[in-house]
């Protein structure tokens, strides 16, 4: 896996500099979650000690790759511990890597995989003030970027005095500040956290989203934060799994179009989100050293777009019921 072919670029008007393919740990620090094949990649032994092993292999993976984008959150159980332990391992000088970790979901799994809980959201003054402690207490100054996680209107916290000028403050103090979003309204939250001031200015720089060829629908507001001079990340450019070749439902032309181009349907879906314009990084879920090899020949594709593809997006509410009904294991 060669770091020459993974573009380094900045992350919007942030000053940071990110790899356009990223590694995030959602998968990584927590016994369960809702991709696909876990029992394949994991088996039976889910341990505190495993998953650190893991971590540490895949994180040594990516950046031995040209990854130089790492993304943790509070709620993906220890990734931060484990991120945290392996940064200090390593010794690396801070500019060799950008780290972006969110707040406002609790992980309350106990690291079980059949908890009946996994995480608790709250979009607090008092959990923002609590977890950004506690995210550097593990990253210490190697934190960059912290978002909330996840925004939406419903929850008012992007008309939450308290939390915008806690916000403002950590960007004035040096931390880049964004916000993720998920669900059928994605590209409504981005529009409006675009109109946010704080003081006269908005606190945001950075987006994170849902983009993949089965839920395009937060395209265009993407390029408008793009315009803005955002910086945009994509999530879940495999749809947890159903854009890869182990998926039980798959669009065959999405197959037969892999097949055209010798790589996996991953690697295609991938293709897909770094050729959009407003893209500046891909999030990457793998949890294999395999995986990401797979993941990583998407920039053996030359894709200018996604034009002429065979149609197979899903209307909004569709697509985000079926990932609501994807089983933690």
């Amino acid at each position: 896996m060669s770091a020459a072919r993974i573009p380094l670029r900045p992350l919007g008007a942030t000053g940071l500099i990110v790899s356009s393919m990223g590694l995030g740990l959602a998968a990584l620090g927590r016994p369960s979650y809702i991709n696909a094949g876990r029992d394949q990649d994991f088996g039976a032994d889910r341990s505190v000690a495993r998953f650190e092993r893991r971590c540490h292999e895949m994180l040594d993976a990516a950046y031995a790759a040209g990854v130089r984008y790492v993304d943790a959150a509070r709620s993906y159980g220890m990734a931060e511990d484990f991120l945290g332990s392996w940064l200090t391992k390593r010794g690396l000088p801070p500019a060799a890597l950008t780290v972006g970790s969110k707040w406002g979901y609790a992980y309350v799994g106990a690291w079980q995989v059949d908890a009946p809980v996994h995480e608790v959201k709250e979009l607090s003054i008092a959990t923002l003030r609590r977890q950004i402690g506690e995210s550097r207490e593990r990253l210490g100054d190697r934190l960059r970027l912290y978002q909330i996680h996840s925004a939406t209107l419903e929850s008012g916290v992007l008309e939450d005095g308290a939390v915008l000028d806690e916000l403002g403050r950590l960007r004035s103090g040096g931390l880049a500040i964004g916000l993720t979003v998920s669900g059928p309204r994605q590209a409504d939250v981005i529009r409006r956290a675009l109109a946010v001031r704080v003081n006269g200015a908005n606190p945001f720089q950075v987006v994170q989203a849902t983009w993949n060829v089965l839920e395009p629908s937060a395209g265009d507001a993407l390029a408008a934060a793009k315009q803005d001079g955002w910086g945009v990340i994509v999530k879940e450019a495999l749809a947890n799994g159903r854009l890869s070749n182990r998926a039980v439902e798959l669009d065959g032309r999405l197959k037969d179009l892999a097949n055209a181009h010798h790589v996996g349907v991953d690697a295609l879906a991938i293709a897909a989100a770094l050729a959009q314009p407003f893209t500046d990084v891909v999030l990457s879920g793998a949890v294999t050293t395999e995986q990401l090899a797979s993941n990583l020949t998407a920039f053996e594709i030359q894709m200018d777009s996604t034009a002429g593809w065979p149609r197979v997006a899903e209307p909004p509410s569709e697509y985000w019921a079926r990932r609501s009904a994807l089983e933690w294991t």
